[in-house]
């Protein structure tokens, strides 16, 4: 099994959950979380006034943080690369600040309300 984490775009999450429904990933925990990555911050995809004198500065400094999603699916190891082409299919755009995702083993699962455990508990 593995966990797939991945950090979007705040704009970008209603389309990904319907995408990975249809493909029959309903299952997900979805995070609001701040960040940025090397290009320092992009205040493009905000949508609240940034102050023009600010705007100019983040050229310089950039913006501390900038809003995403970040989404956690754990699926069987035949899955992953079908999930990972479905997220990258709805959020890529070739623009700075599409994301990242990230790829990790999952030693097992536990289904709380029944014990059950491995990919019986991911069904």
């Amino acid at each position: 099994m593995k966990e797939i984490t991945a950090v979007i775009r705040p704009n970008k999450m209603s389309a990904t959950k319907d995408a990975l429904d249809k493909i029959g990933y309903p299952s997900m925990t979805a995070i609001p979380v701040l960040g940025k990555g090397k290009q320092r911050g992009i205040s493009g995809e905000l949508n609240f006034y940034i102050q023009p004198r600010l705007l100019a500065k983040r050229y310089s400094t950039g913006m501390k943080y900038i809003p995403k999603r970040l989404l956690s699916i754990v699926v069987n190891d035949e899955e992953v690369d079908r999930v990972i082409k479905t997220i990258i299919e709805v959020n890529q755009t070739a623009q700075i600040g599409d994301g990242r995702i990230f790829v990790e083993s999952i030693d097992d699962v536990i289904r709380i309300r029944t014990g059950e455990k491995g990919e019986l508990a991911l069904k």
